[in-house]
Parts: C-alpha cells; structure tokens; sequence
C-alpha cells in the first residue's frame, strides 16, 4: 500500500524543486505517526443525519439492553399519546408481529407529507431522520407533549434495522421505508383511505441491541398504565408471536380515580378514592388516592403520561398539601392540639395508595429518560390544587375524613416505636462499630466490592457453608427459623424477629428510609436457600423483607438467589451430574440412555444441610461452577402487587391465585 503522506511529502519537495527553493525550508510530516498526533480541523468528526445516535444510543435511550429495547417502542407510542392529549386521537394499537417485528397504529391526523422550506424534503422524512425536529416544538400544535426533546421517533428510526412509516392523509395512503435510519424510498402514495393517523412498522437492530426479544406483559402494563391517565381513549395489543394470540383492549373512563381502585382491588380499604382535577397556570393536575389498612405507601407520579420513577415537583406538592389538609381537619376535629403533636409526611403515607398526574406545557426533566420532573413552580400549583379539593372532600365525607385521620394517629404511635427498633439495630451494627451478629462467620476482606454474604437457611447447612467457604471473600450468616412476614408487620415488629435483625447488622447499611448504600458491607448477597417447598417459602419471605425494606440493595444490583441442586445423579462409570428440579432430571436420564451410560444411583436431597463441605462447596459456592440468579426489580408496580398478594393480609386474592395455577405445582413429596 503507498504511503500518502510520504508521497504527498514527495510531489511538495518536486514543486519547491521548480521554484528554486532550498528543500530544508519546507515543513512537512516526517512520518505518518508525526501526522496523526497533529490536532487540527481534519480530526473533528461531523456525524451526519442519524449517526449519532448508532455510535451513542445509551445517551439518547439509556442503554442498548432490555430497557433500550422498550424504550424505542414507548417512543413511538408517547407520539401517539401525545396526539390524544391534542385531542386528535382516540384509538392506538400495539402489535407484536411474528418476525420480531412491531407495528404501532394511530388514528390521529398523521405526519405532514408536504414539502419542508427548511430541508426541501418532505415533512415526514424530516421527523423521521433528523433529530430535533418535530410539531413538539410548537405550542400551537401541542399544548402538552411527553416527547419533549425531538428525538423519539428518530432515535427509533436510527436504531431499526428497517423501519416503514405509513399515514393516512387527505384521502391518500403515503408511504416511506428507512433502513438503519436512512431512507430507502420516496414518501409515495400506495392507495386511497376514508381515515386518518400514522402507522409505525419497525423492527429493532439485532446490531445494537442486546436483545430484540419484547416483553408482552411488560408492554400492557404500560398500555394499561396510559389508558387510566387518559380516560376515554382506548388502547389495544396484541401479540402475534404466540399460538392463540388475544388482543387485549383497555379503556377507562374514570382516569386516574380508576386507576386507583385498579391498584387497590385486592386491599382493604380504609377510605373512599378522593380524586380532584382542575386547572391552573395552563398546568392541569389530577390526584386520586385512597388509604388501605397496610402499612407500604404506593405512589405513582406522572407528567404529560410519562411516569417520572423518582418523582419530583409535583409528588412534592401532593405530600406537602396532604399533610397540611390531615393536620387541619385533625385540629378541625379536635384529633389533634393546636400546635402539638402535628402529623408528619411520614405518618400521612402510610396506607396510602396515590396517583398524581400534570399536563405541563414546558416540562423540565432529569435527562432524556425523564425520571424526575424538575419545574419548581408546579410543586406550588399541585399543593394549591390539593389543598383547595381535599379540604372539600373532608367536609363532605366526614366519616372518610375521621378513617383517615385515626389511621394517621395509628401511624404515628408505631412511628416512634418503628424509629427506636432502627436505630437500635443500627447502633449495635457496623454503620456504629458495634459487634456483629454471633452466628456470622464474616470474610477477611473489607474491600465490599470483592465480599460475598450468603443468608443461609438452617444452621446445619450454615455450618457446612461456613468449612467450605472462601475464607477471604466470603461471609455466611445461618437462618435459625422462619423469617417474620414482613409484608403483614411494621418495622418495629419486623426488626425484633432475630433472623432478619441479625441480617440487616450484617449488612451494616441500616434499613428503610436510614439505608446507605455507600455503607454495604458486601456487593453480593445470596440467599441460599433448600432447593424445595419450604425453603422456597423462606427465600420469599427474605425477597419480600428486600423489596419492602432494603429496596436499594436490589435496584443496585446486589441481591442473588443460589439454586442448589435437588438431585445427584451417579453413573456406573462414576460420573455424576448435580440436577435442579425434576423437569432437568428427565432431561438428564434421557440424554444418558440415549448415550448407552447405565445410572448407578439417584439421590434426592431433602436440603443443604445433607451435603457434605465439599458439595455444598462445588455445587452452590464455587464461583467457576456455581449458577446464581440475580433479582431485578422489571416493574415496580406489578411486583408490588405480587407481593401484596401472596404476602399480605387479605386470603380471597391468594386463594384465586392458587386455583388458577394449582395445576402447574409440582408435589414435593
């Protein structure tokens, strides 16, 4: 290959040649390496249309794994929503086609198809390659809009292996094809329509994304989600994937007070659904909540229907106005003195299951993937709101006003007794220097990065854990019992069961509103539990107690379940194959008979506790051999509802959970 920059050195040294010049005055590269350290114009990269976004799609939809994939499909949808919220639409369809596949209908006024003065391209190739450009960024067009930054669309464009935009315009059917971000076609007219909206037919790229694999439920709880926040518009999906597939269609007339008898079906309720709705500043709120007579609070905060995990503003406006309007009808009612013993945020949530909904015109959010809503003006608009609604609503529902303000007291008694349990626990844990749990056999190491912790079921396989343990990393903590409930108890009861008190010293990072990440003691937590029934029980009653009370340690990544084998399998030959569950045990035999090799032997264990050190070691410690599953938190709503349903107080919901699934148990026998 010809080196250019010695050849263009070369054709500079004749042309000096020409002029008489002397060759030493001549600056030039005296190597390609010299050439490529200079730092001028040549090295800026300019990123054309949607590049972008192919070389950095985590900075415009948070990462290239199952959340991306998600995100590009709910981009689309928010289009559509936002054309809803116009008031131009009132019908959107989602479908999960065969071939991987997705196709998202709308019958709203469709993508302009005319020619744009700026780029001389039509409209709807100019919304579907360029970033930034979009009706979003005219009010005149639309008021509110959840797509606020221009990119949805694109990105989903940008980030398709092939992606085809259909709209149903003025009579006409336009169509245009893009492949990988890059139009393919013209925008053409393919027939005639009575109808109007947009059609968005792509397929994710298998390039980019880690998995292209879409999650069916996970998709309607989203559907469902808008359909309760915008009342009368009518969602269906469908998935064609499967071999019988149902369409499913959601429509809820009540909004957000439907959405609240929704998540509180199974609950026992201790008042009516307040709800409110009403305008101000050309911010729209709309708050529904109720009290049941648990003691978790569920609350869900959105912004132009995009739902804001972390909050922000406006959840701060809600908490600020429900405290002040329980602590004014307590003094109304005489519940509470003036001045004395005033309720605060913490014993008004308690109970509580609550949905705040806002249309803002200018949304300001903590990044693209809109977490945390940040205008610090509608917190005083929501409050205004809230206060005005609720202090009505207390007048005219004296006896839902008396439920929720004993409720309140009741909270606030077991507050001071929850507050002292933690920080008793906390005082006699490591976040204090104080000594650790008896039982614990703690690593060496303190880097918390490298330290394993594995929650042993039963003080015989705690032992074997303990002799067959890597001494330096990894720590284990023996359960003695069942641990207490904690979905069915306060903190305070919670923090007296030996078990899990002994647990969170462990951890050292204290528990509910006081944990510290920061102060974890170890970066894998493994439950470790007997590979049945009753060891499934217990590990549920340890997922419950993390998910209500150490919530961070598994959004952080930190908490893992061990699958020990049930089975070992020993042939004549003297091999032997370690097997989870019944279903991998025929699985096994047949791929044995099929080899010709004869079983000698098939032990069943009936718990940890059976196995000797060295087993206990090779099949659930070992980190070369060992399989451990991590437990993530994929929709904060719905595992709520799991774990209220299997764990909480009320016995009808879990009784229909059992019937309906009792055919797919296996006996443990």
């Amino acid at each position: 290959m010809v080196d250019k920059v010695q050849t263009k050195k070369e054709e500079k040294l004749k042309e000096v040649a020409k002029k008489g010049e002397a060759p030493n005055k001549v600056e030039v590269p005296a190597s390609k390496a010299e050439a490529s350290s200079r730092y001028d114009a040549s090295k800026i990269v300019v990123l054309q249309g949607l590049e972008a976004v192919q070389r950095r799609p985590a900075m415009y939809i948070g990462d290239t794994d199952e959340m991306g994939l998600h995100h590009i499909l709910y981009e689309v949808v928010d289009n559509s929503i936002d054309e809803a919220l116009a008031g131009y639409c009132d019908k959107i369809d989602v479908v999960l086609e065969k071939d991987g596949s997705v196709s998202i209908s709308d019958n709203g006024r469709g993508i302009p198809v005319d020619l744009h003065k700026e780029t001389k391209k039509s409209a709807l190739e100019t919304v579907m390659c360029t970033l930034h450009a979009g009706g979003k960024f005219n009010r005149d067009m639309y008021k509110v809009s959840g797509g606020l930054h221009g990119v949805g669309v694109s990105c989903t464009n940008a980030l398709s292996e092939w992606m085809e935009t259909t709209v149903r315009k003025d009579g006409k059917q336009y169509q245009q094809r893009y492949e990988r971000g890059d139009p393919v076609t013209k925008v053409k007219v393919i027939g005639e329509t009575d109808g109007t909206g947009t059609t968005q037919h792509f397929k994710p790229d298998p390039k980019i994304f880690k998995t292209t694999e879409y999650k069916a439920k996970q998709i309607v709880t989203r559907l469902r989600q808008h359909a309760f926040l915008s009342a009368g518009i009518t969602f269906t999906f469908r998935d064609e994937r499967v071999e019988a597939p149902h369409t499913y269609v959601m429509h809820f007339e009540g909004g957000v007070k439907s959405y609240v008898q929704y998540m509180t079906l199974e609950e026992n309720h201790v008042s009516g659904i307040f709800h409110a709705k009403d305008e101000l500043d050309d911010v729209v709120v709309e708050v529904a909540m109720r009290y049941t007579d648990g003691v978790e609070t569920d609350w869900l905060a959105f912004t132009n229907n995009i739902l804001n995990g972390e909050g922000g503003t406006h959840l701060t406006g809600f908490r600020t106005a429900l405290t002040k309007a329980v602590n004014d009808y307590g003094v109304k009612a005489g519940l509470v003195k003036e001045g004395e013993d005033r309720f605060t945020g913490d014993d008004v949530k308690e109970g509580l299951v609550a949905i705040v909904s806002v249309k803002v015109p200018e949304p300001q959010f903590e990044g693209q993937t809109k977490l945390k809503l940040n205008n610090p003006e509608v917190a005083g608009i929501v409050r205004a709101v809230v206060n005005k609604h609720m202090a009505i609503w207390f007048d005219e529902h004296p006896k839902d006003a008396k439920a929720v303000a004993e409720k309140c007291i009741l909270s606030a008694r077991a507050r001071s007794a929850a507050k002292a349990a933690r920080e008793a626990v906390i005082r006699k844990g490591a976040l204090e220097g104080g000594t650790l749990p008896g039982r614990l056999a703690d690593c060496s190491s303190r880097k918390a990065e490298e330290c394993e912790l594995f929650i042993v079921e039963g003080i015989s396989a705690g032992g074997s854990a303990k002799e067959g343990r890597d001494r330096r990393v990894q720590a284990v903590l023996p359960l003695k019992g069942k641990p207490i409930n904690p979905e069915k108890h306060r903190i305070d009861k919670v923090l007296a069961n030996e078990p899990l008190r002994d647990m969170v010293i462990a951890l050292g990072c204290g528990v509910g509103e006081e944990l510290l990440l920061d102060k974890l003691r170890y970066h894998k937590i493994i439950i470790m539990a007997d590979a049945d029934v009753d060891g499934a029980h217990i590990a549920t009653l340890l997922l419950t107690f993390f998910f209500r009370k150490l919530k961070g340690i598994i959004e952080g990544g930190y908490l893992y379940l061990a699958l020990p084998p049930l089975f070992k399998i020993e042939t004549m030959g003297k091999e032997v194959f370690w097997i989870r569950d019944e279903k991998e045990r025929e699985i096994v035999e047949k791929q044995l008979k099929k080899a010709g090799k004869k079983i000698k032997h098939i032990q069943r264990y009936k718990g940890l506790g059976e196995m000797n050190v060295d087993q206990i070691w090779e099949t659930t410690m070992d980190p070369e051999r060992r399989t451990l599953k991590r437990v993530n938190i994929e929709d904060a709503e719905e595992a709520d509802k799991i774990f209220d349903m299997l764990m909480g107080s009320a016995v009808a919901p879990r009784k229909r959970f059992i019937q309906m699934h009792a055919k797919y148990a296996e006996l443990d026998v």
